[in-house]
């Protein structure tokens, strides 16, 4: 039985995640229905990928009875109401990242989620990726020995974007693109929290961070070094250091093909399928979707791959480092 999607929010990440589940047949994967806050985005949005039925009210789209599981596309700041509302409603939930703006609305989400009985997952696209697994595979494998050091960054010259420099719209470097570096470094560190956090970096006339770089100190002498950027294209690669050697996690490290390690390359190229992505290797997300229809087939409230505990961590280093940075906002007070 095919899982039955319903996608809130007609903007471009919808796009590219509606396009990566064209990968997959109707009969496991299929979209049932979109809502946006414009009927006539909705309505174009739904003729472009065929989609039956077009909701002007995320409301609608709730209430619709067809619909097993919601990806909530929105921007940041809505993240929170809207999945309570289909949480509310029974559906399940791919929530985009960051799950929500700040700790205290992480731990409300999560707490809704558990009290619904429903799946719950921040689309953190890059764990379901193979080589991801792959990195994972290798470390405990003991491949490279002892994990010493992390370094990660990522970073697109992405200024002329409102929903990533508004601060009302949730913009700024760490909740819009620095996740990448944050969670590689928990999906290395065994979603364990760092012992202390010292972060820097710069703020955009608009009152949102541009770039940051940060050292996450963790238990065991660990370390990791990670960076982001909204006004620079950086590397947007990865490196895992260990006591034997080193696994490098080539660009892009969000969404990566290939890495490299002392045993050799992995190598996997994601499908050619002739479609068109907003975001590089767009078409990665087919992984998260997948997962999410393997975890509600196991009646799974989260994912192993991304359980609540790791969303909860990542949610309190994003908010130490734009804190320290310099960037709050209103849902903060």
């Amino acid at each position: 039985m095919a899982t039955r999607w319903g996608i809130v929010s007609a903007g471009m990440i919808s796009s590219d995640f509606t396009t990566a589940l064209k990968v997959y047949p109707t009969s496991q994967h299929r979209v049932m229905a979109v809502a946006a806050r414009n009927i006539d985005d909705a309505k174009k949005f739904a003729d472009r990928f065929g989609i039956e039925k077009a909701y002007g009210s995320y409301a609608e789209l709730a209430k619709d009875s067809d619909i097993d599981v919601v990806y909530v596309g929105t921007i940041h700041p809505q993240h929170l109401p809207v999945s309570i509302m289909m949480l509310e409603a029974g559906k399940h939930v791919l929530c985009e990242k960051p799950l929500c703006m700040n700790v205290k609305e992480t731990k409300q989400l999560l707490q809704v989620a558990k009290e619904k009985k429903c799946f719950l997952l921040e689309a953190a696209w890059s764990r379901f990726c193979p080589a991801y697994k792959e990195v994972q595979r290798r470390i405990k494998a003991g491949e490279i020995g002892e994990v010493r050091h992390v370094l990660a960054n990522f970073g697109r010259d992405v200024m002329h974007l409102p929903k990533v420099t508004v601060n009302e719209m949730g913009g700024g470097v760490t909740l819009c693109i620095g996740f990448y570096p944050i969670q590689f470094a928990t999906f290395i560190m065994g979603g364990e929290n760092p012992l202390k956090i010292i972060a820097g970096g710069h703020m955009t006339p608009g009152g949102v961070d541009e770039s940051f770089g940060a050292t996450l100190l963790y238990s065991g002498g660990r370390i990791a070094t990670i960076a982001a950027s909204i006004r620079s294209t950086l590397p947007s690669e990865a490196f895992v250091v260990g006591s034997k050697g080193t696994i490098k996690v080539n660009v892009p490290m969000v969404c990566p093909e290939s890495i490299e390690s002392p045993s050799g390359t992995f190598c996997e190229p994601l499908p050619k399928t002739g479609h068109t992505y907003n975001h590089t290797n767009g078409q990665g997300l087919m992984y998260e979707a997948e997962e999410v229809r393997r975890c509600i087939k196991e009646d799974l409230l989260e994912s192993p791959g991304m359980p609540h505990s790791e969303t909860l961590t990542v949610a309190e280093i994003m908010e130490q480092i734009r804190k320290q940075v310099g960037t709050e906002y209103p849902q903060d007070h």
